[in-house]
């Protein structure tokens, strides 16, 4: 059986992870972009050799892994530094996401490929993917979110923000949307009832 990809995205803070996890409890596999992006700038990583060659020392932590505190507070500066690093990780990323996804050992009938900024790529990203799933969620939790997650300021996060795509955009390109305003166990709902669409979307 060929299993069904659904890409999963949203905003900054919309709750992509805890959505994720819901659906792993289900015995679905999930393949996580932002997951395969941090193990490529750990120590070692893929990516660094190229990292270090396009932005030089100052770029890394004490450790050898890429600081990405300083990465996002750059790209959302310099549109030149984002360009290069786009072209660093994009096809890297890509790469390792096919080879997870065909090495997937499941008899479920789709896989979830969590992707945070799929339809500002979804052109290398369209061959993959049979359906797109949103996490949406207003602004001002997303913001809410962020600031007890990270250590980001409020200028960095409206910059995060403003660079991707609005709310407006990615629910007019989605083929379903999950509404994350509330409490988790109205959000396990949510999934759950998308789950059982999938699984028998996907079964025929």
């Amino acid at each position: 059986m060929k299993q069904g990809i659904v890409g999963l995205t949203g905003g900054i803070g919309s709750g992509k992870s805890t959505v994720a996890g819901f659906f792993a409890k289900y015995g679905i596999a999930v393949v996580d972009t932002d997951i395969i992006a941090r193990e490529m700038t750990q120590k070692d990583g893929v990516a660094i050799p190229k990292l270090n060659n396009a932005f030089g020392r100052q770029a890394f932590l004490s450790d050898g892994s890429l600081d990405r505190l300083y990465m996002r507070q750059l790209i959302y500066v310099d549109p030149t530094a984002k360009r290069h690093l786009e072209r660093i990780l994009h096809p890297l990323i890509l790469e390792k996401s096919q080879q997870l996804l065909a090495h997937i050992n499941s008899l479920m009938p789709y896989h979830l490929l969590v992707l945070p900024l799929l339809f500002e790529n979804y052109q290398d990203y369209r061959f993959l993917i049979h359906r797109t799933l949103v996490v949406d969620c207003e602004e001002s939790l997303q913001i809410e979110r962020i600031l007890q997650r990270d250590q980001y300021k409020m200028d960095t996060i409206r910059k995060i923000i403003a660079s991707q795509y609005t709310r407006q955009q990615r629910l007019s390109f989605a083929d379903d949307v999950i509404i994350n305003q509330a409490d988790q166990k109205a959000l396990a709902l949510e999934v759950a009832t998308i789950h059982r669409f999938y699984a028998r979307y996907f079964a025929t």
